[in-house]
């Protein structure tokens, strides 16, 4: 079958190893229509599926005995049939006095992941796993090196936004109760490799309460290293979904190095597939970059990277973020000196392209990006 563009199928390393076993299949992998299906199928109302899916999304319920509204012989079978349980948390660990919280979940098969709880005056994001490993084998990073375990469903991607969701709405993190505003496809795995799940995921979190949690579209950043064709269909599905572009650097040569899949897909083509996907959705696209000493960090090129991003014309498609790179064990790779992103910042800066640095949360607790290993 071929793809969005006309070409090949992705080669079999955006694919997960065959013949391992799906996870149980979730409340969150199903739509609305779905759930009411599946409960007349198991005999019972049609409604109780919407009353579950209110326990679940609306009031963050991980407790079948608090669900009294449910006969407990339905309850049971419901949450037996539409809740099963996904992932067991087997450890957390936490920074920033306590407003950052790293989880590592193991899922049903053993494999593990994680995601970050990060929370900031006024916003929390969480920033999910879409895949155990990733097969995308950028060399600076620490998932990239494990290679790709398996896809994640939907509905394991949706519970590490609940589970977070859980935890602020009861007071757990500290600054009293609050809700996830912000959800980030920036933890393990490549998230356009993993397209069906990854887009049930958005859909099941901007779906309005109780069918899903009912965020804003504009909340929910898609990060990719460059899957051109998946690029390209996410524009035409009507998310106004952020889409983060993991660039790290502005010519051929080197990105063939960085971010293998540049050899089947170029700066160039990377770079216009995000463009039409600004002019599509009218979402400014994030380019990140991540900062290495004396490898994509030197003067030309940022200038170089300025002359990518405004060939476009208007500048304002974009917002470049630069990543001090984190520290992986074994890496030999190092974040940039502070004089060199401070001059990477002003030459971008003075040909009019908004330029941030990120705020490396996390990084004691191995939590920042690039970081994710889902060590035992």
């Amino acid at each position: 079958m071929a793809e969005p563009d006309g070409r090949s199928p992705l080669p079999l390393v955006f694919d997960e190893p065959r013949g391992r076993k799906k996870p149980p299949r979730h409340l969150a992998d199903l739509t609305p229509a779905e759930r009411k299906d599946l409960a007349v199928e198991l005999g019972l109302p049609g409604f109780r599926a919407k009353q579950l899916s209110t326990h679940y999304f609306g009031r963050l319920v991980d407790d079948p005995a608090q669900m009294t509204d449910l006969p407990a012989a339905q309850r049971d079978e419901l949450v037996a049939n539409l809740l099963p349980e996904l992932m067991t948390p087997l450890r957390t660990l936490e920074a920033d006095k306590g407003t950052t919280r790293k989880t590592l979940w193991k899922l049903f098969d053993g494999a593990l992941v994680e995601s970050v709880l990060m929370r900031y005056p006024g916003r929390a994001t969480m920033c999910v796993s879409s895949q155990a490993g990733c097969g995308m084998a950028c060399p600076f990073c620490a998932t990239g090196q494990g290679g790709l375990q398996r896809n994640m469903s939907t509905a394991e991607i949706v519970e590490q936004v609940l589970a977070g969701a859980r935890a602020l709405a009861r007071g757990e993190v500290p600054g009293g109760p609050g809700r996830v505003s912000n959800v980030v496809f920036m933890g393990m795995g490549e998230p356009l490799a993993n397209y069906k799940a990854v887009l049930g995921a958005v859909r099941r979190l901007t779906d309005s309460s109780p069918d899903g949690l009912g965020m804003s579209a504009r909340g929910v950043t898609v990060s990719t290293v460059g899957l051109v064709p998946r690029i390209k269909q996410l524009a035409e599905e009507g998310l106004p979904v952020t889409l983060a572009l993991s660039l790290h650097a502005p010519d051929d040569e080197l990105r063939n190095e960085l971010v293998p899949i540049n050899t089947r897909f170029s700066v160039a083509e990377t770079v216009e597939a995000a463009w039409q996907y600004a002019e599509k959705t009218k979402r400014r696209v994030s380019i990140e970059y991540a900062m290495m000493r004396g490898i994509n960090d030197q003067a030309q090129r940022a200038d170089l990277l300025a002359d990518v991003l405004t060939s476009y014309g208007d500048w304002g498609w974009v917002h470049v973020n630069l990543i001090p790179l984190n520290p992986t064990p074994g890496s030999k790779w190092t974040a940039s000196d502070p004089a060199d992103e401070r001059e990477f910042v002003r030459r971008l800066e003075a040909r009019g392209i908004p330029t941030t640095v990120r705020d490396t949360r996390g990084r004691e607790i191995d939590g920042a990006c690039g970081q994710l290993a889902a060590a035992p």
